[in-house]
């Protein structure tokens, strides 16, 4: 990455004192905010936090609440997020701040580093935004727009690569205002420098030093791994119910989408007569196949292509959680995966 860093600061920093956008994590230094939205903004875009943040903070206002938490109350805030363990670990620093720093949260990045869930991008967007620290948050967002105006082709998933431009970015950071320094890389990234499709050059204020576009190489930068393909599973989903009681049942305690609630399902794909049959040999007496639904959930590393049978139920067999309709807007974590059957329901 050679490059003269120190003269994207002040094009940037008037460029983000413009043109950034309104958003409430951005109106606090509050550490329990900041450290939530950056949790919340991991894989997940910007649009789709902004509701989950505010209600979160609606229902556990500080780290003395979030400590206290119950699992099914958190998990539930969380529902439609994924990355569910980002939501435990949440609870596991919390219940550290409160046992170590008295509920305080910690203000040197050491300390951050070492809470739960909390990497070296996170505890330095914390600590920069926050304390006004010189402590670079470099993410998938500010590598691209690093590799693009440096014309670096170094891989950005190789963890060298990231501790590179953590130093090539030190110097900025010694010169002060590292808070609005670690949102305006952050910015120009997510809104400019976008990770699909056409970067939008013409607005960008770092174009006149940038070496990938008087090059025009950023097509292929950032350079990154090939993706391992994802592993298929096949499932036949049961959303059974009695009337407006449905079955559900919990997950177990590890594993994907441990602990949260999931609708009856089988590995491999039924058809009509299979899954009534099986609905039969377990139990369960139905008395009507209203519909099937197919419908095909891709996670980070696996892809659940299943179908889902709505079967009418004249016997509510104990080895489901029978609950109602209601209860799933207010009780019950259902993950993604399982509550687009649940939303096809009339």
């Amino acid at each position: 990455m050679d490059f003269d860093w120190i003269s994207i600061k002040q094009p940037l920093l008037s460029w983000y004192q413009k043109k950034h956008r309104l958003l409430a994590w951005r109106e606090t230094t509050n550490p329990y905010h900041i450290w939530l939205s950056e949790i919340m903004l991991q894989q997940t875009r910007v649009e789709a936090v902004k509701g989950y943040y505010e209600r979160f903070l609606r229902e556990i206002p500080d780290i003395k609440a979030l400590a206290d938490v119950s699992e099914e109350k958190l998990l539930k805030l969380w529902e439609g997020l994924g990355y569910y363990n980002r939501a435990r670990n949440l609870k596991k620093a919390a219940v550290t701040i409160v046992e170590s720093y008295d509920g305080t949260f910690p203000s040197d990045y050491d300390s951050v580093l070492a809470l739960p869930g909390i990497g070296e991008y996170t505890a330095g967007a914390i600590c920069s935004i926050c304390y006004d620290l010189p402590t670079p948050a470099v993410d998938g967002n500010v590598l691209r727009v690093m590799t693009r105006v440096s014309d670096c082709h170094l891989n950005i998933d190789d963890l060298k690569t990231k501790r590179i431009a953590k130093q090539m970015l030190l110097p900025l950071y010694n010169e002060g205002q590292c808070r609005d320094l670690t949102q305006a890389l952050m910015e120009i990234g997510a809104t400019v420098c976008i990770p699909n499709g056409t970067p939008r050059c013409a607005e960008c204020p770092l174009i006149h030093l940038c070496k990938a576009y008087a090059k025009t190489t950023w097509g292929m930068l950032p350079v990154r791994k090939e993706k391992k393909a994802r592993r298929i599973e096949e499932k036949t989903v049961f959303v059974l119910h009695d009337g407006n009681q449905y079955g559900i049942r919990k997950r177990e305690s590890k594993g994907l989408l441990a602990n949260l609630w999931e609708f009856y399902h089988t590995e491999g794909i039924m058809d009509k007569e299979d899954a009534i049959r099986f609905i039969s040999d377990h139990g369960f007496k139905p008395v009507l196949l209203e519909k099937q639904i197919p419908y095909t959930h891709v996670f980070s590393h696996v892809e659940w292509r299943m179908t889902a049978y709505y079967i009418s139920c004249s016997y509510q067999k104990s080895e489901l959680v029978w609950v109602n309709r209601e209860d799933f807007e207010t009780k019950y974590a259902l993950p993604t995966a399982f509550r687009y059957f649940l939303e096809k329901e009339p």
